[in-house]
């Protein structure tokens, strides 16, 4: 791969997906398609609304970034209420989300997709949100606190798998209630 290719930069990243989704594609295919596809509207239409821009949508997960961490948790946090009011079902029941958001150095190629430690670091923050909620780190509440609709719970230092040094991790909570823990 040529230098001149891909190039560092700082960015927001969100990474999210749904939970449980192999258990409800078991209960109804095609309702679970539906659902999804429901969903990531509603994904794409946050992301696009705080000048964020959607990277992937593969299988049950979205990828996508943003210049600023304030537009990336302001998503996280419309997509988390908008799915709590208009949840698309399975079943009966409400296909919820998990969301990471980390700020980080990714390496851009010129057809837009990264990679990088910013990418997996906000992959594995996703992994540690429940169900319906976010999960962001140290870097973003730094950047965020005071500024966007939501309070924080510290989740402490969290070692990530085939990560460098651990990364403090802190739980949207409250949202839309300004303040922070």
């Amino acid at each position: 791969m040529a230098q001149a290719s891909v190039k560092h930069r700082l960015t927001a990243i969100l990474a999210a997906d749904a939970a449980g989704f192999a258990r409800l594609t078991a209960l109804d295919e095609r309702a679970t398609l539906a659902a999804l596809d429901a969903a990531r509207a509603v994904f794409r239409s946050q992301i696009e609304s705080a000048h964020g821009r959607v990277i992937d949508m593969a299988g049950d997960s979205v990828l996508a970034v943003f210049d600023a961490a304030t537009g990336a948790v302001d998503a996280a946090v419309a997509i988390q209420q908008s799915l709590r009011l208009e949840a698309p079902a399975v079943g009966g029941e409400a296909m919820q989300f998990r969301i990471g958001v980390h700020l980080g150095d990714v390496i851009e190629k010129h057809d837009g997709t990264v990679y990088g430690d910013g990418v997996n670091i906000a992959a594995r923050l996703q992994a540690m949100a429940e169900p319906g909620g976010i999960i962001v780190s140290e870097a973003v509440r730094g950047v965020v606190a005071g500024r966007v609709g939501a309070g924080f719970a510290d989740k402490g230092l969290q070692a990530l798998k085939h990560l460098g040094p651990p990364v403090r991790a802190f739980a949207i909570r409250d949202l839309g209630v300004a303040g922070e823990a």
